[in-house]
């Protein structure tokens, strides 16, 4: 009998309502409750910080346009591993998934639950800032059972994404509708003169737009899911457009209700912008913000998790990765490996973990492999036109996404030099000197045979299937 028919595939489940909720359900999360107040100290003015949310939207939109085409082309799941993978080779696709595995995602994985930890112990601390040893425990228990439940079940755990998904809009409606009526009593000072003082540096503008991404990040997860979509060509494509044009309009009026209801000082001065909101609104009732930003963080921890595992289970399957993670468990069918690995790199990088810090990383990196991305899209569009494209983008597209990729990760770097980001392209860069050995010469094969065949018969996995 031939061996693919002893391999398992993963379940096509995700249908359109499922993928809008994995993209708005992860987009919609910490970030609309942790970055207003960054946003709008790095820009310098009210009338500024809203043309970044509202660019930043603009962006991920086209972003996400280019990745439809890509997603519609290259079929199979991985993101930007796999495009870069069949567009650049092998060496540049290993140095995304070796940033990407061992920082990109466990940091977006620690930033989201650090949010979610902060707003959950907000109430029991009132009058000071909560232990950060009580914060990190907060995130670490969230980490961890967002693992178990990402391992049970494709299906629970898209339930799951639902559910958030509903509660965090609700959450936004509540501010928006504060707002508004805050605005109609004539709450409007903020927006008097509302460009003074702009900044108007290339290093304030890059801070603030990567402060504003982060709370977008989230859009390309369907992409990483591909080959678990019903009618990807159809759904890839609709599911963007309906969850971005969604989240961005949200933002928008969120950001607007802040200011409706907060002087830019006090909005500058909150550490955590949806509580002091809820008091000032909805006074002792202002811990159900702290609630509802806890339930939203929560809910974009779960899509970022379900997406995640699946960039290591692509990249073992392509050899870039140890074996066992591409293997999926026996009866549950979930890449349960590539899930308990991202859990444990996650839980490493909590230990020093700083929010701001990992934000600013965060987009530093992703910004540099989205523009690598969009160059390989260019490439496929000139020189591999006969390929079939069920959706497509004029070609103008991916080319203004990419230079502004190119501004992104060059704009804190050229205006206000840091030694940090230079230990980070460091990092980036190491990755093509550990695939030389470890990857194309295939350093201690036989340990790692060893190891595989332990790890399979202990997490009762085996083989998945690339065909589905």
């Amino acid at each position: 009998m031939d061996d693919k028919e002893h391999k398992l595939s993963l379940k096509r489940e995700v249908g359109l309502m499922g993928a809008v909720s994995l993209i708005g359900g992860t987009m919609i999360g910490s970030g609309i409750f942790m970055s207003p107040q960054t946003v709008l100290a790095s820009i310098g003015s009210p009338g500024a910080s809203l043309v970044v949310w509202a660019c930043c939207g603009l962006l991920v939109i086209t972003v996400s346009f280019c990745y439809a085409e890509l997603g519609t082309v290259i079929k199979e799941s991985g993101g930007e591993y796999i495009y870069i993978l069949r567009t650049s080779g092998p060496v540049v696709a290993f140095m995304l998934v070796f940033s990407s595995v061992m920082f990109v995602r466990p940091a977006g994985i620690v930033g989201i639950s650090l949010s979610f930890a902060q707003y959950v112990v907000a109430p029991f601390y009132p009058e000071c800032s909560p232990p950060v040893l009580v914060v990190k425990f907060v995130a670490a228990a969230a980490i961890l059972t967002l693992a178990v439940v990402n391992s049970m079940n494709v299906r629970f755990s898209m339930s799951v994404q639902v559910f958030f998904m509903v509660a965090k809009v609700l959450a936004l409606a509540v501010i928006i509708i504060g707002g508004v009526v805050m605005l109609v009593r004539g709450h409007n000072e903020s927006f008097k003169d509302s460009f003074e003082n702009t900044n108007l540096g290339i290093n304030p503008i890059g801070i603030a737009f990567y402060q504003g991404l982060w709370s977008y990040d989230g859009w390309n997860n369907l992409n990483y899911v591909t080959e678990e979509l019903k009618r990807p060509e159809k759904n890839l494509p609709r599911a963007l457009l309906i969850a971005i044009s969604l989240v961005t309009g949200l933002y928008l009026m969120v950001n607007v209700s802040y200011l409706a209801v907060m002087t830019p000082k006090e909005l500058m001065s909150s550490n955590a912008v949806a509580v002091t909101w809820g008091n000032k609104v909805l006074g002792s009732w202002g811990w159900i913000m702290s609630v509802a930003a806890a339930l939203s963080a929560f809910g974009s921890l779960n899509g970022t998790f379900f997406s995640g595992g699946r960039v290591c289970f692509v990249a073992a399957r392509e050899g870039h990765m140890p074996e066992i993670l591409s293997m999926a468990h026996v009866h549950r069918l979930t890449p349960s490996p590539a899930l308990i690995f991202t859990t444990v790199i996650s839980l490493v990088v909590l230990i020093p973990g700083d929010f701001q810090s990992i934000v600013n990383y965060f987009s530093f990196t992703a910004w540099f492999f989205y523009g690598i991305t969009l160059g390989g899209l260019i490439y496929l569009k000139i020189k591999k036109k006969d390929l079939p494209r069920p959706y497509s983008v004029p070609i103008i597209l991916p080319i203004l996404v990419l230079f502004v990729a190119i501004f992104l990760v060059l704009a804190p770097i050229i205006d206000n030099p840091q030694i940090e980001y230079l230990y980070v392209a460091l990092f980036i860069l190491s990755g093509a000197l550990i695939y030389v050995p470890f990857i194309h010469f295939k350093l201690c094969p036989g340990l790692l045979r060893k190891m595989t065949v332990f790890l399979q018969l202990f997490l009762e996995v085996a083989p998945a299937d690339k065909n589905l």
